[in-house]
């Protein structure tokens, strides 16, 4: 099955590419979770647009990814969560409240689709978090989560 991504999918590709999957991973996952449209010929002169708005939103190159990771390696990034005893969080923290964090934190906006953690943050602490901000560039940066 031909298919067109609109949301990058790991191991796959990225938005605008033109893929061959099996049938079956096509219809029941990309297709309905939104990450992909059948290819058509019609379809095909979208992936124009899917790419125009894609490198608006991209990192601009490897230069713009290295300028963005040395501002992430001296950002002390803090984020407060409600926590019961013991430092047990109520729920977990998500990369959207991350990226808001790092944001907070003087840094640069990150697109939450790109974070990547170790493990679901349930607890009071300091997190090791990776971000792929370029396919040769990655950075990474820690998360300390504390009571608030």
């Amino acid at each position: 099955m031909k298919i067109i991504l609109t949301q990058e999918v790991s191991g796959l590709g990225t938005p605008g590419d033109i893929v061959e999957v099996k049938n079956g991973y096509g219809r029941n996952y990309l297709l309905p979770q939104g990450f992909a449209i059948a290819w058509t010929k019609g379809a095909e002169k979208q992936v124009t647009v899917i790419k125009r708005a894609r490198s608006a939103r991209e990192i601009r190159d490897l230069d713009h990814a290295n300028e963005v990771k040395a501002q992430l390696a001296g950002l002390k990034v803090s984020l407060k969560a409600r926590a019961g005893d013991g430092g047990r969080l109520f729920g977990s923290v998500t990369p959207a409240e991350i990226v808001d964090a790092v944001k907070a934190a003087g840094g640069p906006s990150l697109d939450r689709r790109r974070l990547e953690l170790p493990s679901h943050i349930k607890s009071l602490g300091a997190y090791p978090v990776s971000i792929k901000l370029h396919p040769e560039v990655t950075a990474k940066f820690d998360l300390n989560v504390v009571q608030g």
